[in-house]
Formats: C-alpha cells, sequence, structure tokens
C-alpha cells in the first residue's frame, strides 16, 4: 500500500558529508511524522530526528547541531543532511513515516534501510 525507498548511503570519512533521501509512495492521503532512525550492529535502533508535516524538528543529543532534517510535502519526501560524520555515525538508517492512506487508515512504515559507513 505504502512503501519507501530510501537512497544517499554510502562509505565516507570521517568529517565528511552525505545526504539520504527517503521518497514515500502508495496510496497516501497525508503524512504527519517522516523520521530517520539507526541502527549499528550490535545496538538497538535509535532515533536520530525526526520532522512534523509542518516542519517542526527534533534531534537526538548524538547529532545535534551536525545533522539537519527537512522534508518537501509535495513530494512526500524526507533528507537528512550529515555533515561532520564520525565512525559512531556508521549504522543501518532507517526511514520512518506516520501515514493516512486514501482510505484514512494510519500506518507506521519503515524503509529497508540504508547503510551509512564512516572511516577514521
Amino acid at each position: 500500500q505504502v512503501q519507501l525507498a530510501e537512497s544517499g548511503g554510502g562509505l565516507v570519512q570521517a568529517g565528511g558529508s552525505l545526504r539520504l533521501s527517503c521518497a514515500a509512495s502508495g496510496s497516501i492521503k497525508s503524512i504527519n511524522v517522516m523520521g530517520w532512525y539507526r541502527q549499528a550492529p550490535g545496538k538497538q535502533r535509535e532515533l536520530v530526528a525526526v520532522i512534523t508535516s509542518g516542519g517542526r524538528t527534533n534531534y537526538s543529543d548524538a547529532v545535534k547541531g551536525r545533522f539537519t532534517i527537512s522534508r518537501d510535502n509535495a513530494k512526500n519526501t524526507v533528507y537528512l543532511q550529515m555533515n561532520g560524520l564520525k565512525p559512531e555515525d556508521t549504522a543501518d538508517y532507517y526511514c520512518n513515516a506516520d501515514v493516512i492512506t486514501m482510505v484514512y487508515r494510519r500506518l507506521e512504515v519503515w524503509g529497508q534501510g540504508t547503510l551509512v559507513t564512516v572511516s577514521s
């Protein structure tokens, strides 16, 4: 019904930058919150940043000041600009969306994940 397609992961040196994108498609009437989470090997999935349809944002302390989340509501797309990357940012990054479908069903949708690797 609703899919999230992530892109932009890869390998980067410490101090470098990457930009992740996540586009939602399918039977979408509206999307409230969109966000990014990450999961490092052997660790639990954790919040990175979220953004509401109105543009309110929230960041984890670990990324505050280095990462910026934004969205294009017309394109149902959320972005994560990651600057000043550190080796501890290495993880699978997952997109998440709180979706209202065209039949007024509420869904929480996850993307497949995109790997970000930061070398020291």
